[in-house]
């Protein structure tokens, strides 16, 4: 199975949280969006030329003929939200699975698999518009598809593909699994695939099945993100040579040859048993465990860090 750090809790507060930039990214971009917006109002401008001249550099159109001037649409529509109620409920979505997905893998998982999925629901939406019939023929009256919904799909399902019975609200009869809410997610989306928001639903699933593709390839040892985050890495070293990402072995300085190890520490903690813990977390959540299976993962933790 896949293994999970779990020697520390995922905080607000803490650097290299992706979770939390995720949210201030399309927070910001409302913020800027509906800035211009309100300038074009108190200026008198028709808001038609708003959408004309701000909102459509950042909404993503399946017109093939328009989207070629503007490529960059294909990531912008998935940070860009041009209604509150829309903002508020994708942040909400993002908050709840995010946390969860970034509590059991790390920080470094969260952003790839948002892009990924927002990348393929870009491909579905413009591709179902142009070849699906019934979607073609309204092709001219199809609004551009703002908003992280692809996006948001994609890190739900993969973090209900990784935990299925995780519970959250534990006050409501015990809790609520994950693939419970997931799965009303997916119905609503696939409901309204026969609708004139057709693209904007396939997209959506588009982006499920991305999540999903995503943990069943780091279950067979393939992290399709890692190259994101060397690169990233990579630039930061640049950056700030004073402070190197681990991932290079640094060469070991030796006073002495020796064929032995001088000293090896055995662990007290049964490996077995950590994994017995780890497998509870990953069906049932941390909050499940015991206190005494608390306190056992801490120590084995500390002594971990502690080497």
């Amino acid at each position: 199975m896949q293994r999970f750090s779990t020697g520390r809790k995922t905080l607000l507060g803490q650097d290299n949280n992706t979770l939390i930039l995720l949210l201030a990214v399309n927070a910001l971009v409302f913020v800027l969006i509906n800035f211009l917006k309100i300038v074009y109002f108190l200026s008198d401008i028709p808001i038609e030329f708003f959408y004309r001249q701000i909102l459509q550099w950042f909404s993503l159109t399946a017109d093939t003929e328009q989207l070629v001037f503007r490529p960059w649409t294909v990531f912008s529509y998935m940070f860009t939200h041009e209604r509150v109620w829309s903002l508020i409920g994708t942040l909400l979505w993002l908050w709840g699975f995010g946390f969860i997905l970034q509590d059991l893998t790390g920080n470094q998982k969260l952003i790839p698999i948002y892009l990924y999925a927002g990348l393929a629901g870009a491909l579905f939406f413009v591709g179902s518009t142009q070849l699906v019939p019934a979607l073609y023929r309204n092709l001219g009256s199809t609004p551009p598809m703002l908003g992280a919904g692809a996006a948001v799909m994609g890190v739900a399902v993969a973090t209900t593909a990784l935990a299925p019975t995780y519970r959250i609200f534990p006050l409501i009869n015990g809790g609520i699994p994950l693939w419970v809410l997931t799965a009303i997610f997916v119905a609503f989306d696939f409901a309204t695939v026969a609708s004139d928001h057709g693209g904007v639903a396939m997209a959506h699933l588009a982006g499920g099945m991305v999540g999903y593709w995503y943990i069943w390839q780091m279950r067979k040892g393939w992290d399709p993100g890692a190259w994101m985050t060397d690169f990233v890495n990579y630039v930061d070293d640049l950056c700030n040579p004073e402070k190197k990402h681990k991932g290079k072995k640094q060469q070991s300085r030796q006073f002495y040859q020796s064929s032995t190890s001088p000293f090896t520490k055995k662990s007290r903690f049964s490996q077995e048993k950590l994994d017995a813990i780890l497998d509870k977390i990953n069906q049932q959540g941390y909050h499940m465990l015991t206190d005494e299976e608390k306190t056992y993962l801490k120590e084995a933790s500390q002594e971990n860090n502690a080497e």
